[in-house]
Protein backbone atom coordinates (compact mmCIF):
# COMPACT_ATOMS: atom_id res chain seq x y z
CA UNK A 1 0.00 0.00 0.00
CA UNK A 2 1.01 3.51 -0.41
CA UNK A 3 0.97 4.81 3.09
CA UNK A 4 4.16 6.43 3.15
CA UNK A 5 3.15 10.02 2.73
CA UNK A 6 -0.38 9.47 4.98
CA UNK A 7 -0.96 11.17 8.13
CA UNK A 8 -1.37 9.01 11.03
CA UNK A 9 -4.60 8.95 13.50
CA UNK A 10 -4.87 10.21 16.99
CA UNK A 11 -7.34 7.95 18.03
CA UNK A 12 -4.62 5.07 18.77
CA UNK A 13 -4.59 3.81 22.30
CA UNK A 14 -1.58 1.62 23.32
CA UNK A 15 -1.98 -0.87 25.90
CA UNK A 16 0.44 -2.97 24.99
CA UNK A 17 2.23 -2.91 28.71
CA UNK A 18 -1.15 -4.44 30.21
CA UNK A 19 -0.41 -7.46 32.22
CA UNK A 20 -3.02 -10.01 31.65
CA UNK A 21 -4.05 -13.37 33.25
CA UNK A 22 -6.88 -15.55 33.90
CA UNK A 23 -10.62 -14.55 34.74
CA UNK A 24 -11.21 -14.80 38.64
CA UNK A 25 -13.44 -17.09 39.79
CA UNK A 26 -12.92 -17.01 43.98
CA UNK A 27 -9.98 -18.16 43.97
CA UNK A 28 -9.13 -20.06 40.59
CA UNK A 29 -9.15 -18.64 36.65
CA UNK A 30 -10.93 -19.31 33.49
CA UNK A 31 -7.34 -20.62 31.66
CA UNK A 32 -6.42 -21.27 27.92
CA UNK A 33 -8.86 -24.30 27.76
CA UNK A 34 -11.74 -22.13 29.27
CA UNK A 35 -10.65 -19.42 26.39
CA UNK A 36 -10.54 -22.33 23.66
CA UNK A 37 -14.03 -23.71 25.00
CA UNK A 38 -15.88 -20.40 24.90
CA UNK A 39 -14.68 -19.50 21.14
CA UNK A 40 -16.30 -23.20 19.81
CA UNK A 41 -19.48 -22.22 21.90
CA UNK A 42 -19.52 -19.09 20.70
CA UNK A 43 -18.76 -20.08 17.11
CA UNK A 44 -21.85 -22.39 16.66
CA UNK A 45 -24.16 -20.10 18.72
CA UNK A 46 -23.19 -16.90 17.98
CA UNK A 47 -22.96 -15.71 21.81
CA UNK A 48 -20.21 -12.78 22.27
CA UNK A 49 -17.56 -14.93 23.40
CA UNK A 50 -16.60 -12.04 26.34
CA UNK A 51 -20.62 -13.07 27.63
CA UNK A 52 -19.36 -16.68 27.58
CA UNK A 53 -16.17 -16.17 29.40
CA UNK A 54 -18.14 -13.86 31.78
CA UNK A 55 -20.29 -16.38 32.47
CA UNK A 56 -17.89 -19.11 32.96
CA UNK A 57 -16.24 -16.43 35.69
CA UNK A 58 -19.73 -16.03 37.41
CA UNK A 59 -19.24 -12.31 36.45
CA UNK A 60 -16.11 -12.22 38.43
CA UNK A 61 -13.62 -9.15 37.19
CA UNK A 62 -10.56 -10.31 35.08
CA UNK A 63 -7.50 -10.47 35.86
CA UNK A 64 -6.15 -7.75 33.87
CA UNK A 65 -3.65 -5.11 35.20
CA UNK A 66 -4.21 -1.82 33.50
CA UNK A 67 -1.63 0.48 32.67
CA UNK A 68 -2.44 4.17 31.37
CA UNK A 69 -3.01 3.90 27.33
CA UNK A 70 -0.72 5.74 25.36
CA UNK A 71 0.34 6.88 21.62
CA UNK A 72 2.33 3.75 20.33
CA UNK A 73 6.14 4.30 19.67
CA UNK A 74 6.95 6.49 16.34
CA UNK A 75 8.97 3.66 15.08
CA UNK A 76 6.59 0.67 15.76
CA UNK A 77 6.54 -0.39 11.82
CA UNK A 78 3.19 -2.29 12.37
CA UNK A 79 0.85 0.09 14.90
CA UNK A 80 2.45 3.21 12.00
CA UNK A 81 0.79 0.86 9.59
CA UNK A 82 -2.19 0.53 11.41
CA UNK A 83 -2.43 4.13 12.74
CA UNK A 84 -2.20 5.48 8.80
CA UNK A 85 -4.65 2.93 7.75
CA UNK A 86 -7.18 4.17 10.62
CA UNK A 87 -6.48 7.91 9.54
CA UNK A 88 -7.41 6.92 5.99
CA UNK A 89 -10.59 5.21 7.54
CA UNK A 90 -11.63 8.44 8.95
CA UNK A 91 -10.72 10.51 6.03
CA UNK A 92 -13.41 8.63 4.08
CA UNK A 93 -15.98 8.28 6.25
CA UNK A 94 -15.32 11.81 6.81
CA UNK A 95 -16.67 12.75 3.58
CA UNK A 96 -18.92 10.13 2.75
CA UNK A 97 -21.30 11.03 6.16
CA UNK A 98 -20.50 14.79 5.23
CA UNK A 99 -22.30 14.29 1.70
CA UNK A 100 -25.57 13.02 3.54
CA UNK A 101 -25.60 15.73 5.75
CA UNK A 102 -24.15 13.88 9.31
CA UNK A 103 -21.12 14.23 10.94
CA UNK A 104 -18.51 11.41 11.55
CA UNK A 105 -17.58 10.52 14.93
CA UNK A 106 -14.38 8.94 14.78
CA UNK A 107 -13.83 5.72 16.90
CA UNK A 108 -10.49 4.57 18.87
CA UNK A 109 -8.43 1.81 18.19
CA UNK A 110 -6.56 0.16 20.80
CA UNK A 111 -3.65 -1.80 20.66
CA UNK A 112 -3.41 -5.05 23.07
CA UNK A 113 -1.87 -7.89 23.65
CA UNK A 114 -2.94 -11.00 25.36
CA UNK A 115 -6.30 -9.54 27.13
CA UNK A 116 -7.70 -6.16 27.73
CA UNK A 117 -10.89 -4.33 29.36
CA UNK A 118 -13.43 -2.84 27.16
CA UNK A 119 -16.94 -1.58 28.01
CA UNK A 120 -18.11 -5.06 26.04
CA UNK A 121 -16.00 -7.35 28.90
CA UNK A 122 -12.72 -9.22 28.52
CA UNK A 123 -11.16 -8.60 24.98
CA UNK A 124 -8.88 -11.64 24.43
CA UNK A 125 -6.20 -12.17 21.79
CA UNK A 126 -8.06 -15.52 20.42
CA UNK A 127 -11.64 -13.70 19.75
CA UNK A 128 -9.39 -12.15 17.06
CA UNK A 129 -10.42 -7.96 16.20
CA UNK A 130 -13.52 -6.69 17.14
CA UNK A 131 -15.54 -3.47 18.05
CA UNK A 132 -17.12 -2.52 21.04
CA UNK A 133 -19.94 -0.26 20.09
CA UNK A 134 -20.47 0.43 24.18
CA UNK A 135 -17.36 2.39 24.39
CA UNK A 136 -17.05 2.90 20.14
CA UNK A 137 -13.71 1.57 19.94
CA UNK A 138 -12.08 -1.44 17.49
CA UNK A 139 -9.33 -3.62 19.60
CA UNK A 140 -6.61 -5.88 17.87
CA UNK A 141 -3.96 -7.85 18.88
CA UNK A 142 -1.55 -7.40 16.05
CA UNK A 143 -0.66 -10.92 16.65
CA UNK A 144 -3.52 -11.78 14.64
CA UNK A 145 -2.00 -10.75 11.79
CA UNK A 146 0.64 -13.25 11.64
CA UNK A 147 -2.20 -15.37 12.39
CA UNK A 148 -4.47 -14.09 8.79
CA UNK A 149 -0.78 -14.99 7.39
CA UNK A 150 -0.37 -18.48 8.12
CA UNK A 151 -3.55 -19.78 9.54
CA UNK A 152 -6.18 -18.19 6.71
CA UNK A 153 -3.12 -17.83 4.45
CA UNK A 154 -3.99 -14.42 3.41
CA UNK A 155 -0.77 -12.58 3.83
CA UNK A 156 -0.64 -8.75 2.92
CA UNK A 157 -0.58 -5.44 3.65
CA UNK A 158 -4.16 -5.03 2.23
CA UNK A 159 -5.79 -8.22 3.73
CA UNK A 160 -4.50 -5.96 6.95
CA UNK A 161 -6.00 -3.08 6.19
CA UNK A 162 -9.37 -4.84 5.10
CA UNK A 163 -9.54 -6.42 8.54
CA UNK A 164 -9.71 -2.87 9.95
CA UNK A 165 -11.55 -1.36 7.77
CA UNK A 166 -14.43 -3.99 8.38
CA UNK A 167 -14.18 -3.20 12.40
CA UNK A 168 -14.64 0.37 11.24
CA UNK A 169 -17.72 -0.63 8.91
CA UNK A 170 -19.09 -1.94 12.60
CA UNK A 171 -18.81 1.69 14.20
CA UNK A 172 -20.37 3.21 11.16
CA UNK A 173 -23.23 0.81 11.49
CA UNK A 174 -23.45 1.86 15.29
CA UNK A 175 -23.64 5.89 14.53
CA UNK A 176 -25.92 5.08 11.80
CA UNK A 177 -28.49 3.63 14.46
CA UNK A 178 -28.13 -0.01 12.11
CA UNK A 179 -26.73 -2.02 15.11
CA UNK A 180 -29.03 -1.39 17.67
CA UNK A 181 -31.90 -1.88 15.37
CA UNK A 182 -30.54 -4.95 14.67
CA UNK A 183 -29.90 -6.38 18.55
CA UNK A 184 -33.03 -5.36 19.27
CA UNK A 185 -34.63 -7.65 16.55
CA UNK A 186 -32.57 -10.31 17.48
CA UNK A 187 -33.51 -10.10 21.03
CA UNK A 188 -37.33 -10.43 19.35
CA UNK A 189 -36.42 -13.41 17.09
CA UNK A 190 -37.94 -16.28 17.52
CA UNK A 191 -35.56 -18.68 16.65
CA UNK A 192 -31.59 -18.78 17.44
CA UNK A 193 -31.55 -19.58 13.51
CA UNK A 194 -33.16 -16.17 12.72
CA UNK A 195 -31.09 -14.13 14.93
CA UNK A 196 -27.94 -15.85 13.36
CA UNK A 197 -29.42 -14.23 9.95
CA UNK A 198 -29.66 -11.27 10.85
CA UNK A 199 -25.90 -11.17 12.52
CA UNK A 200 -24.90 -12.36 8.67
CA UNK A 201 -26.61 -9.53 7.29
CA UNK A 202 -24.83 -6.87 9.53
CA UNK A 203 -21.59 -8.52 9.16
CA UNK A 204 -21.74 -8.77 5.32
CA UNK A 205 -22.93 -5.09 5.37
CA UNK A 206 -19.70 -4.27 7.06
CA UNK A 207 -17.62 -5.96 4.48
CA UNK A 208 -19.61 -3.95 2.22
CA UNK A 209 -18.61 -1.02 3.95
CA UNK A 210 -15.19 -1.80 3.94
CA UNK A 211 -15.25 -2.06 0.50
CA UNK A 212 -16.35 1.56 0.30
CA UNK A 213 -13.59 2.63 1.92
CA UNK A 214 -11.42 1.16 -0.18
CA UNK A 215 -13.15 2.70 -3.64
CA UNK A 216 -12.93 6.33 -1.82
CA UNK A 217 -9.23 5.84 -0.49
CA UNK A 218 -7.86 5.04 -3.33
CA UNK A 219 -9.72 7.19 -6.23
CA UNK A 220 -8.88 10.47 -3.05
CA UNK A 221 -5.54 9.24 -2.65
CA UNK A 222 -4.49 6.50 -4.50
CA UNK A 223 -3.04 3.96 -1.63
CA UNK A 224 -3.24 1.01 -3.13
CA UNK A 225 -1.40 -1.15 -5.27
CA UNK A 226 -1.88 -3.07 -8.13
CA UNK A 227 -3.48 -6.47 -6.95
CA UNK A 228 -4.19 -5.81 -3.69
CA UNK A 229 -7.51 -5.44 -3.90
CA UNK A 230 -7.07 -9.72 -4.32
CA UNK A 231 -5.66 -9.62 -0.59
CA UNK A 232 -8.57 -8.34 0.76
CA UNK A 233 -10.92 -10.94 -1.14
CA UNK A 234 -8.97 -13.82 -0.22
CA UNK A 235 -8.96 -12.35 3.34
CA UNK A 236 -12.59 -12.53 2.84
CA UNK A 237 -13.04 -15.84 1.61
CA UNK A 238 -10.78 -17.49 4.22
CA UNK A 239 -13.08 -16.28 7.20
CA UNK A 240 -16.32 -17.25 5.73
CA UNK A 241 -18.86 -19.39 8.28
CA UNK A 242 -18.75 -22.28 5.57
CA UNK A 243 -15.06 -22.72 5.10
CA UNK A 244 -14.19 -21.84 9.23
CA UNK A 245 -16.82 -24.26 9.72
CA UNK A 246 -15.76 -27.35 6.97
CA UNK A 247 -12.09 -26.79 8.60
CA UNK A 248 -13.00 -27.70 12.32
CA UNK A 249 -15.89 -30.31 11.71
CA UNK A 250 -15.82 -31.29 8.27
CA UNK A 251 -19.06 -29.82 7.37
CA UNK A 252 -21.20 -27.02 7.42
CA UNK A 253 -24.35 -26.17 9.53
CA UNK A 254 -25.84 -22.36 7.56
CA UNK A 255 -28.20 -22.05 10.54
CA UNK A 256 -25.42 -21.37 12.99
CA UNK A 257 -23.80 -19.04 10.28
CA UNK A 258 -23.06 -15.71 12.04
CA UNK A 259 -20.62 -14.14 9.74
CA UNK A 260 -21.69 -15.17 6.21
CA UNK A 261 -20.13 -17.86 3.35
CA UNK A 262 -16.93 -17.19 1.96
CA UNK A 263 -18.58 -16.54 -1.36
CA UNK A 264 -21.21 -13.87 0.11
CA UNK A 265 -18.27 -11.93 2.15
CA UNK A 266 -16.34 -11.38 -0.97
CA UNK A 267 -19.75 -10.72 -3.61
CA UNK A 268 -20.75 -7.52 -0.28
CA UNK A 269 -16.87 -6.55 -0.19
CA UNK A 270 -16.32 -5.83 -3.88
CA UNK A 271 -20.11 -4.80 -4.02
CA UNK A 272 -18.93 -1.48 -2.01
CA UNK A 273 -15.71 -1.51 -3.77
CA UNK A 274 -17.18 -1.27 -7.02
CA UNK A 275 -19.57 1.15 -6.29
CA UNK A 276 -18.41 3.82 -3.22
CA UNK A 277 -22.19 4.23 -2.40
CA UNK A 278 -23.46 3.66 0.94
CA UNK A 279 -26.84 2.66 -0.51
CA UNK A 280 -25.74 -0.09 -2.30
CA UNK A 281 -24.53 -1.96 1.19
CA UNK A 282 -28.06 -2.38 2.47
CA UNK A 283 -27.69 -6.08 2.97
CA UNK A 284 -31.30 -6.08 4.76
CA UNK A 285 -32.67 -5.51 1.45
CA UNK A 286 -31.29 -7.82 -0.50
CA UNK A 287 -33.57 -10.70 -1.58
CA UNK A 288 -30.43 -13.02 -2.00
CA UNK A 289 -27.11 -12.65 -0.22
Amino acid sequence: MRLDDERQSENVEDRRGERSGGFGIGGGSVGIGGVVLALVISYFTGISPSSLLSLMSGGGAPAVTSTPSHPPPANDEMATFVSKVLADTEDTWKVVFRESGRQYKEPKLVLFTGATRTACGVGREAMGPFYCSLDEKVYIDLAFYRELKERFHAPGQFAEAYVIAHEVGHHVQKLLGISDKVHASQERASSKAKANALSVRLELQADCFAGLWANHADKMRHIIEPGEIEQALTAASAIGDDRLQKQAQGYAVPDTFTHGTSEQRVHWFERGFQSGNPRACNTFQANDL
